[in-house]
């Protein structure tokens, strides 16, 4: 089994490093990152930088395709960047196809949330629904061979419940005991309608000025 994680120049890391921890416990998939082109790629910090071996058309059959998310995804789903087109043109012959957060725009460019229940971070429901999908809170959602996960820390839950699907509750289960995944944060606020209001406020501010400052005022 394939499994493709797709990137690009500001993806947010743990988008992308949580389902990969996920699949590369799995003993015969053959996981694969891939972008646009060979060579270094950064994260939204520019902190992070993966030495990318494969590009999109050397990776054009996964049969599961996963895309992270990042501040300029809306730029990429908007202009039809080539994650898009890659998107579009593997989900024919997957049999999963999946975003963690703003990833779910990309899947959206693509034309696969059309009438679909969809999440992504929820800073980005708005946007989601420009492409006919409809926003739910739902930690991982399934509609179909479509799946999408809420912002940034569910990826790991989108991964376990896809290796749940595909290879058994028992091997998920001791993949997430092996990376002893047993969240117990110190608040319950990890959702905007379990967070106080004023945070609710604070993260929609930061994160609009973090949106302008990538998109450069758009």
């Amino acid at each position: 089994m394939q499994i493709a994680i797709g990137l690009f120049p500001g993806f947010t890391a743990l988008d992308a490093i949580g389902p990969y921890q996920v699949f590369t416990q799995l003993p015969d998939a053959a996981v694969v990152l891939c972008a646009s082109k060979k060579g270094e790629l950064a994260d939204d910090n520019g902190l992070l930088r993966l030495n990318i071996a494969h590009t999109f058309e050397e990776v054009d059959a996964p049969d599961i395709l996963v895309v992270p998310g990042g501040f300029i995804t809306r730029r990429l789903a908007r202009d039809g960047d080539p994650i898009v087109d890659w998107v579009r043109a593997a989900h024919p012959g997957t049999t999963f196809t999946a975003s963690v957060c703003t990833g779910a725009l990309l899947l959206g460019a693509a034309g696969l949330l059309d009438g679909l229940d969809a999440t992504t971070h929820w800073c980005a429901y708005e946007e989601l629904a420009r492409y006919g999908a409809t926003p739910t809170e739902e930690r991982v959602v399934r509609r179909g061979r479509v799946w999408t996960a809420a912002g940034v820390s569910a990826g790991i839950d989108l991964a376990l419940t896809l290796v749940a699907e595909t290879y058994g509750d028992a091997i998920a289960q001791a993949i997430q005991l092996g990376i002893e995944y047993d969240p117990q944060p110190p608040f319950d606020a990890g959702a905007p309608s379990k967070a106080p209001a004023e945070i609710v406020e604070l993260v929609r501010s930061r994160s609009a000025a973090r949106e302008a400052e990538v998109l450069g005022g758009e």
